[in-house]
Order: C-alpha cells, then structure tokens, then sequence
C-alpha cells in the first residue's frame, strides 16, 4: 500500500498548497491513502467543516487533530456527521467524536487511522499508551486492518519517540505533529514499523512556526501580547512522509519525507518515480 501523510496543514497558505498539489500526487504516484492533519487549517486554529470537506475533495483519506481541535467550536458539533476526521483517542471520555476511523482506501483496502496527544509539555490528558493500546488491541494490523497510521500530536521528541517504539510491528507508520519542523529521522522501526519524529507543517515558513513573525516575536522579545497570532500568507512548502507497506504484513518497506514548493529543499520519494 502506498501512504501519504501530510503533515500540519496552517491556514489559507497550507489548504492552497494541499490544493494545488495533493490531486496530482494521488494520480501519479498512485496512493492508496492519504491522511492530512488539519489542526490548523482554519486560520491556523482548529477546523471548520467546510475546510474538511475541501480537503476530503483535495484527496485526503482521514483528517487528524491535535490540541486545537475545538478552536473552532463549530467542530464540537459536525465532528459527529464527519465520519474521516478524528480526534486525540485520549480526550477523556464523553468527548465528543472519534480517536480512531477504520476507513476505505481509494483501493477498497481498510486502514486504520489514529491519533493521540502527547502530555509532556502539554494539556495531561488521559494515558496516551493506554489509549493507542486499546486501539490497536481492538483492530490488530492484518487481521482487522491491511494498514495501520498512527499520528502522535506531541511537543516533546522523547515522548514521540517512545510511542514509536511502543507501536512498533503494530501499525505501518508512526509519525509526530504538532512542532512544525520537519525531523531528518525518517526510519523503519526493528519491527517493521516507519517512524518519523515530525512530519513539519503545511504552510509558509517564512514564518514563526507557520505564524506572521511579528507578534511571537514581540511576545518573546517583551513579555507582552498585543494582538492575535496570525497565519503567515506567503508561498508555503507541502511537508510530510511517504511510506510503502508489505502487503501481506502491513508493515514498512520504504520512507522518504516528502517537501514540495516554498522555501525548504524539495524532497520527493524517489522509490515512486
């Protein structure tokens, strides 16, 4: 199976690149699933329900979040009829939506899609390892799921890290959100899992961690908010990971991060041509 996996997608300069770019790379390298995490992607806080749906018609599979799920509190509300967007498995309970989607690939294969958040340097939220645990305990890869993709929205690389090892032989890829800056640790785990520490953002880097300079700098430099963060509108860089599974095991054979357009080195899997 070939996966694409596009990494935070932030604001109007993020959605125009997955736009511009996402209907093509699903034609020519013929993907099998695409997931997009759209945290981001209304205004660089949460997501509406129309951004979900110019995603979905981009090409992406399942849309994941992370720690600004609810920003827009119109999600509270069209999560529930928006059966390919999922939330953090470990938002406690009653929460509403789901932390895991058994969807259709666009080959009529079944893979199961994930998303946790990390607690170290962020909201503690129930036990992540318990919860992916569970998931994964509930629809094992080959048996219930031909690929497994597991996004782990997280501020601390240990932490990444250790939930990559702790999925390791149990899902097809592993891979972080939340830092906007792209690792250069892409790798295949010992048990066959693809690992990638984070897969950067969507969006302008000519920026902040995809925000306009001026205002984080100003809070960094004097202590001192003076207005909203805003989404930087330059030219953005379509960041994330590429990885091609075994069919037969639904594990890893290859990985390549993948960066197209705006200011960073293009990187392209070359193992699709």
């Amino acid at each position: 199976m070939r996966i694409l996996f596009v990494g935070d997608v932030v604001g109007r300069a993020g959605r125009s690149i997955v736009a511009e770019h996402l209907p093509r790379m699903v034609r020519d390298w013929s993907l099998d699933l695409v997931v997009v995490n759209g945290e981001n992607s209304a205004g660089g806080f949460g997501i509406t329900e129309a951004i979900y749906q110019e995603l979905i018609d981009a090409g992406a599979d399942a849309i994941t979040l992370g720690n600004h799920a609810w920003d827009q509190r119109e999600a509270l509300v069209f999560i529930e009829r928006a059966p390919r967007l999922v939330r953090p498995a470990n938002f406690p309970k009653g929460t509403p939506g789901r932390g895991a989607a058994l969807v259709e690939t666009k080959t009529g294969k079944r893979a199961l899609v994930l998303n946790a958040m990390g607690r170290v340097f962020m909201t503690p939220f129930d036990d992540p390892f318990a919860a992916l645990n569970g998931e994964l305990e509930a629809c094992p890869l080959r048996e219930a799921a031909d690929a497994i993709v597991v996004d782990f929205h997280c501020e601390a690389t240990s932490e990444k890290q250790a939930i990559g090892y702790f999925c390791d032989g149990r899902a097809s890829l592993v891979v972080g959100t939340h830092t906007h800056v792209p690792t250069a640790d892409h790798q295949i785990l010992s048990g066959g899992t693809a690992y990638m520490t984070d897969a950067g953002m969507t969006g302008d880097y000519d920026s902040i961690i995809g925000m306009q300079k001026e205002e984080p700098m100003r809070r960094f430099t004097s202590g001192i908010p003076s207005g909203r963060f805003e989404p930087a509108v330059g030219t953005a860089t379509l960041s994330g990971v590429a990885v091609e599974t075994n069919d037969a095991t639904g594990l890893a054979v290859k990985i390549a991060p993948v960066r197209i357009g705006g200011r960073l080195a293009p990187a392209l899997p070359e193992f699709w041509g």
